[in-house]
């Protein structure tokens, strides 16, 4: 009997290994059809200006205000705790250090997964179950390239610049909290994070993981979308997949670029 539990336990544990390694290929396999080939960009500049505002501009409201509050709480957390080694001068290069490294990609990452991916896995979800996909194949257009393609790429320009954003009006609102409200004087404020920041260490590598970010998070909400049951179940499901494993993706990737960036190795 305890054999034959083990041996089921190991079947069971190849399935799921197996299963996996399917929707890895497929994955893989729906990435390269999207993209290769000529009317990559999903058939024309205004599709992708489309998606754009969609993806990124309606994307804006929610990155602004988490910014400014994330920027604030950073600054009164960090002056609680520099001040108790006379170092409250330094909150600016605090604020903005970890904004730029780490709190500007990933949380930018993990809103955009839940307000533009989720969005982009029900939409096209959508689209397959009121067979929009299979009208367009029946009429010899490429609902990967014409639908799919599009909404990719302004996922990988609009996280970047978003986690930008998040990142400047982080920094503003922890100014603001600081200077006004907490006396540190402006000057230090700013001149010490205007030392501290390195372009290339800094903005560069912060700006790398959004990206990174931006492809992940972007490529499961599509795949979720067009690989999804095409039932209101369904769609609920994939949608929940899509939030789940692109957050799950942008704090492990978070990690692993991390170390390789500023870990001495």
């Amino acid at each position: 009997m305890r054999r034959k539990s083990l041996l089921e336990r190991i079947r069971l544990f190849g399935r799921s290994a197996i299963d996996v390694l399917a929707v890895l290929g497929r994955s893989c396999l729906f990435l390269g059809h999207a993209l290769s080939g000529r009317g990559g960009v999903g058939g024309g500049f205004q599709l992708l200006v489309k998606q754009l505002y969609s993806v990124g501009v309606l994307s804006l409201a929610i990155i602004v205000v988490s910014g400014v509050f994330i920027g604030m709480v950073l600054a009164l957390q960090g002056y609680s705790i520099l001040a108790r080694y006379g170092s409250e001068q330094a909150v600016g290069q605090m604020v903005a250090l970890t904004l730029l490294r780490e709190l500007g990609p990933v949380v930018t990452g993990l809103l955009f997964a839940g307000r533009a991916g989720s969005a982009l896995t029900a939409e096209i979800g959508n689209m397959k179950s009121t067979e929009q996909l299979s009208s367009l194949e029946m009429i010899g257009v490429d609902p990967l390239k014409y639908i799919v393609a599009p909404r990719l790429w302004a996922g990988f320009i609009s996280l970047p610049l978003l986690a930008l954003i998040f990142s400047v009006v982080g920094i503003w609102g922890g100014s603001w909290v600081a200077v006004d409200w907490l006396g540190v004087y402006e000057g230090s404020f700013w001149a010490n994070m205007q030392n501290s920041v390195s372009f290339t260490d800094d903005v560069i590598n912060g700006l790398i993981k959004s990206l990174v970010f931006a492809f992940v998070v972007t490529w499961i909400a599509v795949f979720q979308g067009y690989d999804c049951e095409p039932t209101s179940e369904g769609i609920s499901r994939a949608t929940t997949k899509t939030v789940v494993y692109a957050s799950l993706a942008v704090l492990g990737l978070d990690f692993i670029l991390t170390a390789l960036m500023f870990g001495d190795f």
